[in-house]
């Protein structure tokens, strides 16, 4: 699984992307996110506000209970304001 971060969550986690590979049970984006943030103090810092972070899961925006399977991309970043 190819994992994405932009923005502040870039600078949090030190990594602009990774390959990761999490166990069975980290089925969703809510799950992954949990997963992510044991990683490291800097992963546990970017998700550390789950409702601060949106996501995609292979270039399609959705929410926390949207699954993730092996082979997917999924991005992370802040929420966008307008102006």
């Amino acid at each position: 699984m190819r994992v994405l971060y932009f923005a502040w969550l870039r600078q949090r986690t030190g990594a602009g992307e990774e390959e990761v590979s999490p166990p069975a049970e980290v089925a969703d984006v809510g799950g992954l996110m949990r997963w992510l943030a044991a990683r490291s103090p800097g992963h546990a810092a970017a998700f550390a506000d789950p409702a601060q972070v949106r996501a995609a899961v292979n270039q399609e925006f959705c929410g926390p209970e949207h699954p993730v399977a092996p082979g997917d991309e999924v991005a992370f970043f802040p929420p966008v304001t307008g102006g």
